[in-house]
């Protein structure tokens, strides 16, 4: 049975006086720096002097291109590498064999960082401008997770050399999570309390912009909703069976009429997972796999109430039976607009990478292959002002309703340019890449530091995060029992 959240609500006035109390406290107490301290500077060329290590990181990572739950050589890699580095490193953790947690120093503040590292079926490409398969039909980097865990670990590595250098006091924790495209092994491992003793988490995502992100994402739940029937002769005998493909189409029609009757936010995509054999047998079961968004849990809660309602109507009108099943899903993120200042006061400092010419012409190319303007790569960094949301889930979301959760944008890929698609792969696997890796790897660095460095800095992220979460209880979408792990 899936998991379902409580949601204990305070009052509309209560929430805005203390969320107005802890922006004021935020705005005040988290000032830029006139100029980085030496342990800013001194960790920013931490991550330069493992640069070389991190790329090549990087890149066996984007080579082996390993999907959810079977990222064995790249979870390896990233642990193997922080072990090496001096980090206690915990493999296996939350019943997932390619999760785990590396840790140096000692005491508080805790620190941690996050990183992913599992590729999506079907966008093997090389690292060419056009459309040209690694391995036809195998798995490819088009999100960019490849650079996300190198970079994360990159600036976790940095931190700890200031720690045993004695420059800083506390702990730093880098998570390495799996399964991200699918799953979101990030919520088993919240499941697990592993996140419950940090006082600040990190996080970056490959993009084709740079921007500390003060947006929230969607809240999802993932559904499977099976009928079941009777199954008969098609011809000789139909009038004995009860099709459970024909429950199928009708809920997936009643989903489709239900699109004009939602808030334009909502977002409703499902596949049939399982349909039927063969045409003259009439199916006995049918599977559909449903994907329910928008920005507020409370609105997913009621879409998932009214399709809960269409599986029951289908199953009447049918003489089937309905199973709606949840079998996972995230919540919307909570922004923290402290952190995301910090984040942009780096980022504006450390500037955007200097691309060459060649570099602009391989993004242009990639524009011009994929139908979009050829404007090359974005540089510069976007305000936190006036940013607006896009479409789209993450389990780190969950996370930042644990933890005050810091997060960054970095481009690693042409602008404009298709995501989960062969472009973001190509990118990723040379220099375009590779530079907005070292650029997030560096801006992480810099911004842990300020949280090390500030207590008044660490202490606003810390009472937003409290005020924005209220009395909110945190109960994740994964059902109870081990994560759905592939069979050997």
């Amino acid at each position: 049975m899936g998991a379902r959240f409580t949601l204990a609500r305070r009052t509309l006035a209560g929430r805005v006086a203390s969320l107005l109390i802890a922006i004021f406290a935020a705005t005040s107490a988290a000032q830029p720096v006139a100029a980085p301290s030496a342990v800013k500077l001194e960790a920013v060329n931490a991550v330069d002097r493992h640069a070389a290590a991190l790329t090549e990181l990087s890149d066996r990572i984007w080579a082996y291109a390993e999907i959810a739950f079977r990222e064995h050589r790249s979870a390896a890699a990233l642990a193997d590498f922080a072990q090496s580095q001096g980090f206690r490193v915990e493999r296996g953790v939350a019943g997932m064999p390619t999760a785990f947690v590396a840790t140096y120093g000692q005491g508080r503040p805790v620190i941690g960082v996050m990183g992913e590292y599992d590729a999506l079926p079907g966008l093997s490409q090389k690292a060419l401008p056009e459309q040209v398969p690694l391995a036809e039909g195998a798995a490819g980097h088009g999100c960019g997770h490849n650079l996300f865990g190198a970079a994360s670990l990159g600036a976790a590595i940095a931190i700890k050399e200031q720690i045993a250098a004695g420059r800083l006091q506390g702990t730093v924790v880098f998570f390495g999570t799996p399964a991200e495209e699918d799953v979101g092994g990030k919520i088993y491992m919240a499941r697990d309390g592993l996140f419950d003793d940090v006082d600040a988490m990190l996080a970056w995502h490959p993009s084709d912009e740079n921007l500390a992100d003060v947006t929230s994402s969607q809240a999802m739940v993932d559904v499977a909703v099976e009928f079941r029937g009777t199954t008969a002769h098609a011809a000789y005998d139909p009038w004995n069976a009860r099709s459970a493909v024909d429950a199928a189409e009708l809920f997936t029609h009643g989903v489709s009429l239900m699109r004009e009757h939602v808030r334009p936010s909502t977002r409703m995509h499902y596949t049939i997972a399982s349909g039927g054999d063969v045409p003259n047998v009439v199916a006995e079961y049918a599977k559909v796999w449903l994907w329910v968004r928008d920005w507020q849990r409370a609105e997913v809660e009621d879409l998932l109430s009214r399709v809960r309602k269409l599986a029951e109507g289908a199953a009447t009108m049918t003489e089937t039976s309905a199973t709606v099943t949840v079998q996972g899903g995230s919540w919307e993120m909570l922004v923290n607009e402290s952190g995301g200042r910090l984040l942009h006061d780096n980022l504006t400092w450390l500037g955007s990478p200097a691309y060459t010419e060649q570099e602009q012409v391989f993004a242009r190319q990639i524009q011009r292959a994929t139908g979009v303007p050829e404007l090359g790569m974005f540089t510069g960094v976007k305000p936190l002002e006036g940013q607006q949301p896009e479409g789209g889930s993450t389990d780190v979301a969950d996370v930042s309703w644990i933890v005050p959760t810091l997060h960054l944008s970095v481009a690693t890929s042409p602008l404009g340019a298709p995501w989960h698609a062969w472009p973001v792969v190509a990118s990723g696997g040379m220099s375009l890449g590779h530079k907005g890796m070292l650029l997030a790897a560096r801006t992480l660095a810099a911004t842990m530091v300020d949280l090390y460095e500030q207590p008044a800095a660490l202490e606003a992220v810390q009472t937003e995060f409290k005020a924005r979460k209220g009395d909110t209880v945190y109960r994740s979408y994964v059902p109870d029992g081990p994560p759905p792990l592939p069979k050997p």
